[in-house]
């Protein structure tokens, strides 16, 4: 008996003993890590890495940037289902252990004594928080040491929901998606709300190797592990036997989702990107910015239709060019078989590929991995003469054999009445811009057509001849040195006195013939050349340059010879568009601005865009109340002004007060430029746009030599927009290929969108002006009972002289305007 009490004494001395040790030791490793331990504190400010995002005006996703797909959920919005998920697989006692549990070391303890291996065991949920958000993934005893007393810190400062949310918001989950929220959206393309049963098992079982065993990575290893966690939530009561069958039952659906965009802007969200990245730096891409652009969504989604509908339209004018690949076909293939033989050719610019099975005499099947089996009829592809040149075609088909054959594959395009139709990726090329007249705003925006295809942005980088577009700006300077819209000028052949440039440049009108004495209106309608070159010579290179400067033009790219009367600098269709927003808004330079506003991470403004504006008085009136306020940038700065939000907010006004836009066009010359422009669309060149059935539309078409860009710029007052089209290596679009062909379609049907709900309405002549009736052979007042006469409006201080020649007084009112006729 005395034996075995000496034997539990010198157990129950050791046992002291060790325990002591195991204090001792505990103490000196906590006294060793202490020094080094991280505050955990900082957890409540850590900055989780979130892309940039990019939005347009109305909230619409154009595009995300960032190695790092993450989308941030409060705990709240975490589903219960999910919690209980990432428990079972994870850490089923962590509402119960204080962030270290004791079985799960001593199991990992005992593991090591059998294998003698150390092998990652016995984390908890806390100490992988410890962990991802403080440590290193470096498997060591010190490491291990310094989690568990971090954890027991974080455990003690936390509460168990801040815990879960941190863990759930950092946690790598396989392909760049970090966090519930990204795993939900890469794999399953959904909210944390929307997933289901089996897909919130398949996310919670990814922590153990996320890279190797995903579903899309290694879809059966991933299934096991899902059916593992199904079995774990099943053993601790989350869900009933019912819940479980049916879970494990469920074949996975997951496949790699892309941030879906709401809106295809890809070269607006570029823009955006460049530019953030000028101010902020590489922090853009992890500090979850998000930009608000001035794009709005359905004028967007105009621009981009009308765009590839006018490339579309003139590569089908042109001929087919054949299929983009000519493949062998098995004959036992199927339809996995089939979507691998198309991996290769993505959608294009909306084009989905397909490839064609089989060919009869009423057209061919076509397989598509977007459309799955379709018949292509006949009527679909009757259009496919072969491409021989841009001024060539070859014989016209006779039946689908003649441009198909089985193994071929082609693009679809949907036709309006949703039948499927034989199309091909356009070689050509074009842009669209849209802006507000009243402040520059960029509402709509294509530089291409298709960004993923080409990320060259025609829009603001292709630096091209405007051709005849250019010569609204010859003519309004034609009005600053004296002429009027009634002036008679010869079109005829120019005679030039340097006999090197009349071998070297002799200008000639579109149709090849030439109409005598025309009046500056008919000749701005009918886009004569011979008109525009003599006007330019008689006003001058110079002053013709130095006038252009005024709309925003780089007189560094502008000739100064009379070649620029027929547009032969170069510019590109955001600066053509800007020109003409001082033709639109009366006189105003403004400046195009993409960017609105920007948000940190939290939603906090970090700056607004604060544009120069097109004033009237009471505008001028608040500006002015403010000018000592630090709020205006210097006089001779016109540029869009993007302030942080302390420098916009004025102690006095709610809103800071208005840039004005300076003013650099009077009124009268805005408003005759753009009365003959709308005779354009009446009766010349543009009258196509005659179509949309209002009547304050103005424009100009522009077209090049050997029509290697077509242009079309038109406004109202409400919208400015330039269409362009043309090859990205110069080559000529075709015979007959002109800016009223080419661009003028794609114009038209975007203003037919971006106009939707615009009441139409003529701009009021301003002061200073005078309606009288002339004749129109000689632009000066009819004789006594001449009937073919025509309304023209001059300025005041032309209007008399010529009156006084003829000893007649006006037909006027007060305001200018005839007593009874309508002034156009």
């Amino acid at each position: 008996m005395k034996s075995w009490l000496l034997l539990l004494r010198l157990a129950l001395a050791s046992a002291f003993g060790l325990l002591t040790a195991v204090l001792f030791a505990v103490a000196g490793a906590y006294l060793y890590v202490a020094s080094d331990l991280p505050d955990t504190e900082e957890l409540r400010d850590i900055k989780l890495q979130v892309p940039l995002r990019v939005y347009s005006r109305d909230g619409l996703l154009l595009a995300e940037f960032g190695e790092q797909r993450r989308t941030p959920v409060a705990y709240e919005a975490i589903p219960p289902l999910m919690v209980q998920a990432f428990l079972g697989a994870e850490d089923d006692r962590f509402f119960q252990h204080p962030g270290v549990d004791y079985q799960g070391i001593l199991r990992a303890g005992l593991e090591l004594a059998r294998t003698g291996e150390k092998r990652q065991g016995g984390s908890t949920i806390t100490m992988q928080v410890a962990r991802n958000y403080f440590l290193s993934a470096e498997k060591s005893y010190l490491r291990k040491i310094t989690e568990i007393f971090l954890a027991l810190r974080i455990e003690r400062n936390f509460s168990k929901e801040e815990i879960l949310a941190l863990y759930l918001n950092k946690i790598f989950l396989g392909h760049r998606a970090y966090g519930v929220g990204a795993a939900a959206e890469v794999y399953y393309g959904a909210t944390l709300d929307q997933l289901t049963l089996p897909q919130i098992a398949m996310i919670a079982g990814l922590p153990k190797a996320p890279s190797r065993d995903n579903p899309v990575s290694n879809p059966r290893q991933a299934e096991v592990r899902r059916n593992y966690v199904l079995s774990r939530m099943y053993q601790l009561g989350a869900i009933d036997a019912a819940e479980y069958r049916a879970a494990i039952e469920t074949p996975d659906n997951a496949r790699l989702h892309a941030k879906a965009a709401e809106l295809e802007a890809g070269y607006a969200a570029e823009m955006v990107r460049t530019e953030m990245v000028s101010r902020y730096g590489p922090e853009v891409y992890t500090s979850g910015y998000q930009v608000y652009t001035t794009l709005e969504g359905p004028r967007q989604e105009a621009a981009t239709r009308a765009l590839r509908d006018a490339l579309l339209d003139y590569d089908q004018r042109h001929g087919y060019r054949g299929p983009e690949a000519r493949l062998e076909l098995d004959a036992e293939g199927d339809e996995f078989h089939w979507r691998a033989l198309l991996l290769d050719h993505p959608p294009v610019g909306g084009l989905p590929a397909g490839l064609v099975l089989a060919v009869n005499d009423e057209g061919v099947r076509v397989f598509s991995s977007d459309l799955g089996l379709l018949e292509l009829a006949w009527e679909g592809m009757r259009w496919a003469r072969p491409f021989v040149s841009a001024n060539q075609r070859g014989a016209a088909p006779t039946r689908p054999a003649d441009v198909l054959q089985a193994g071929d594959i082609i693009r679809l395009r949907e036709g309006a009445a949703g039948e499927w139709q034989l199309a091909q990726v356009p070689e050509v090329e074009g842009a669209l811009v849209s802006l507000l007249p009243g402040d520059g705003a960029l509402v709509a925006l294509v530089g291409g057509f298709d960004f993923s295809r080409s990320k060259f942005n025609r829009a603001v980088q292709a630096e091209r001849q405007p051709g005849s577009s250019f010569k609204p700006f010859i003519y309004s300077a034609g009005l600053e040195r004296g002429f009027s819209t009634a002036s008679i000028i010869n079109d005829a052949p120019v005679v030039f006195d340097d006999p090197a440039l009349e071998t070297t440049w002799r200008p000639v009108n579109y149709s090849g013939r030439f109409y005598g004495p025309t009046r500056l209106r008919e000749a701005l309608t009918h886009s004569r050349n011979l008109v525009s070159v003599r006007l330019l010579q008689s006003i001058g290179p110079a002053f013709a340059i130095e006038h252009a400067r005024r709309f925003g033009f780089e007189t560094a790219s502008l000739p100064r010879n009379l070649s620029l009367a027929l547009g032969s600098g170069t510019t590109t269709p955001l600066e053509m568009a800007r020109g003409y927003a001082v033709f639109a808004n009366g006189g105003y330079l403004v400046e195009p601005y993409l960017i609105e506003r920007v948000l940190d991470a939290e939603g906090e403004l970090l700056e607004a865009t604060r544009p120069r504006v097109v004033c009237d008085e009471a505008c001028l009136e608040q500006s002015n109340l403010q000018l000592d306020g630090a709020t205006l940038p210097a006089e001779d700065q016109v540029e869009a002004s993007p302030l942080p939000l302390d420098e916009q907010t004025d102690p006095v006004a709610e809103t800071p007060a208005p840039l004005p836009a300076p003013r650099v066009l009077s009124p009268q010359n805005a408003y005759l430029m753009t009365s003959m422009m709308q005779d354009v669309i009446q009766q010349g060149t543009g009258r196509q746009a005659r179509a949309l059935g209002r009547g304050d539309l103005a424009g100009k078409t522009g077209t090049t030599n050997d029509q290697r860009d077509a242009w079309f710029c038109g406004y109202n007052a409400a919208l400015v927009t330039t269409t362009w089209i043309g090859f990205d290596q110069l080559q000529p679009l075709g015979s007959g290929e002109t800016g009223g062909r080419a661009a003028l379609p794609m114009w038209i049907a975007y203003m037919e969108t971006a106009l939707r709900g615009v009441p139409s309405a003529l701009q009021p002549p301003p002061e200073g002006l005078v309606t009288v009736r002339i004749d129109p052979s000689t632009g000066l007042l009819p004789a006594p009972g001449q009937t073919n006469t025509l309304f023209e409006t001059f300025r005041l201080d032309e209007a008399p002289r010529q009156m006084a020649e003829e000893n007649q007084a006006p037909d006027t009112t007060e305001s200018g305007a005839p007593e009874s006729e309508p002034l156009f």
